[in-house]
């Protein structure tokens, strides 16, 4: 799945992403660590997985989107 990171703490390594409808959904450490990303702008198109649906889906990876 694609997204727009929206938000992004480095001192905890954790933010939000846009969903392409707008929603944003919150990431976690644990999910930015798993990309092996060192930084993320706002603006920036990522990759994301998830698990779970609706309110309850959780980001389990972000990294840099890539053709």
């Amino acid at each position: 799945m694609q997204a727009t990171a929206y938000t992004y703490d480095p001192e905890t390594r954790s933010g939000q992403v846009l969903l392409d409808d707008g929603t944003p959904v919150p990431f976690d450490t644990a999910a930015f660590d798993a990309g092996d990303l060192r930084l993320l702008r706002p603006g920036q198109r990522v990759r994301i997985e998830t698990e779970g649906e609706g309110d309850a889906v959780r980001i389990t990876l972000v990294t840099l989107q890539t053709l």
